[in-house]
């Protein structure tokens, strides 16, 4: 089973990005899946989750300017991110919950500055 996060890069304050978070080996439509980031110096922190049910949890950091979603046939998860500020910065990390442990995607880095 494996989660391959991608589409991380730079970009202004203002900027948009969306992640991607492929799931293969598994297909996880009905478990809670969710991002999480980790800025340089600071512990991993929650993002945002979405259920099996499809329904939406996130930071009050980002609530209004990020958007989680998932496309069951094609097993991905995104994260759309409108209005990036520099404390979006971060390395941003996908993951998917089941009753036999939590998946880890590798992570992809984010990168909001002028």
């Amino acid at each position: 089973v494996q989660l391959q996060a991608s589409g991380g890069g730079s970009v202004q304050p203002g900027g948009s990005l969306r992640l991607s978070c492929a799931a293969s080996g598994s297909s996880f439509r009905g478990n809670v899946m969710g991002w999480y980031r980790q800025a340089p110096g600071n512990e991993r922190e929650w993002v945002a989750t979405i259920t099996g049910a499809g329904l939406t949890n996130y930071a009050d950091s980002v609530k209004g300017r990020f958007t989680i979603s998932r496309d069951i046939a094609k097993n991905t998860l995104y994260l759309q991110m409108n209005s990036l500020k520099p404390e979006d910065t971060g390395v941003y990390y996908c993951n998917a919950v089941t009753r036999a442990r939590t998946f880890w995607g590798q992570g992809t880095l984010v990168t909001v500055s002028s």
